[in-house]
């Protein structure tokens, strides 16, 4: 009796070890998504120095982590996180997993599929991802809050397995495709933080992709051309429109075209047309709104064009989230299914320029 008590401590004991979640720093993985390293801190967008160059709000939306990423490996049976938000932030059309929550994605024949999604329960979370899996050694790409900032993050692990460097190269970081807008383009009104187009987009072309939307204040100020200037990538798009009325469209976009161009002479550069948003159907001054934005990009565009600039082109708003009107959340921000018909209206542009 004694022997079989002994026994089953013993077995108890060994599952007990083999459950304990081992907690890492993320910061030692590789981070994807910064146009710039020289940050305030580690999780955010904007480089230092344009603290006090940039508008405030556009520096405060900066420390929003939309479009970051962490690369990781492990052979963990359960994948775990511990994270703490800069603000926890709450808005009334968005989900609370898009604004603040994690994304796992794991690697599987060089395709990312989706694991689980980490959901957020205060300013300070630790939660279990995803569990029950087998011990294969698996990269693993975790995406980070649309909408909030992060002042740390920690992987779990089961104690006796192993987190390591991310052994593939994929998502390629050469020439990461660059995107410059809106509270769309930062990530407005996914449900989780992989569904935001540039992250989807990221998967589908296994290349890294810069998000550079500021909600709001997508208003072509020019330090963020600059910032654009002084990387390397393989595309950029403008996708500011929303935010901008006529005069700012007809006055900013070709100083903001030519910082970035006379930096990066060969890089193809599309610009976006504002989305017929479904709220435009039945409300007519947004859909004159939208019109006239259109127009007056057009006319930049066909200027630029005539005049020789040949490497650049223009996305016409058409069919962007299909002709149902079942996009969006509220007339405008996009929904998931938003959000995938986007990506894939976008994927045929880019592709092309994918080494």
């Amino acid at each position: 009796m004694n022997r079989l008590l002994s026994l089953s401590v013993l077995v108890f004991f060994v599952l007990q070890i083999d459950a304990q979640i081992v907690y890492y720093n993320a910061a030692d993985y590789p981070l994807l998504g910064k146009i710039s390293t020289e940050t305030e801190t580690l999780y955010e967008r904007l480089p230092q120095n344009l603290k006090d160059k940039t508008r405030p709000p556009v520096w405060s939306l900066g420390k929003n982590t939309a479009g970051l990423a962490i690369r990781f490996r492990s052979n963990s049976t359960q994948i775990a996180a511990r994270w703490e938000l800069l603000r926890d932030q709450v808005m009334n059309h968005m989900a609370f997993t898009g604004i603040k929550g994690l994304d796992l994605y794991a690697l599987e024949n060089d395709s990312w599929i989706y694991v689980n999604t980490a959901r957020p329960t205060g300013k300070t979370t630790e939660t279990v991802i995803a569990a029950g899996m087998d011990k294969k050694m698996r990269e693993f790409m975790l995406f980070l809050p649309l909408y909030d900032g992060v002042t740390s993050i920690e992987i779990g692990v089961d104690s006796l397995s192993v987190i390591d460097q991310p052994a593939s190269q994929l998502p390629s970081r050469n020439k990461p495709v660059v995107c410059y807008g809106t509270s769309i383009l930062q990530g407005g009104c996914a449900s989780r933080p992989g569904m935001a187009h540039t992250n989807i987009l990221l998967r589908w072309l296994n290349r890294e992709v810069i998000n550079l939307g500021f909600s709001g204040n997508g208003k072509l100020d020019y330090e963020i051309a600059e910032l654009i200037a002084r990387s390397d990538p393989s595309a950029v798009l403008l996708d500011f429109v929303p935010n901008a009325d006529v005069k700012l469209i007809e006055d900013n976009t070709e100083k903001f075209y030519r910082i970035i161009r006379d930096a990066l002479p060969h890089v193809p550069v599309f610009f976006i047309e504002n989305p017929l948003y479904p709220k435009a159907k039945f409300d007519l001054t947004t859909q004159n709104l939208i019109k006239d934005k259109n127009i007056a990009l057009r006319k930049v565009y066909n200027k630029l064009y005539s005049g020789g600039e040949d490497n650049i082109r223009l996305i016409p708003s058409e069919g962007m989230i299909g002709v149902d009107n079942e996009g969006t959340v509220d007339g405008v921000h996009f929904t998931d299914l938003g959000f995938m018909r986007y990506a894939e209206f976008l994927y045929p542009y880019l592709s092309e320029f994918q080494e």
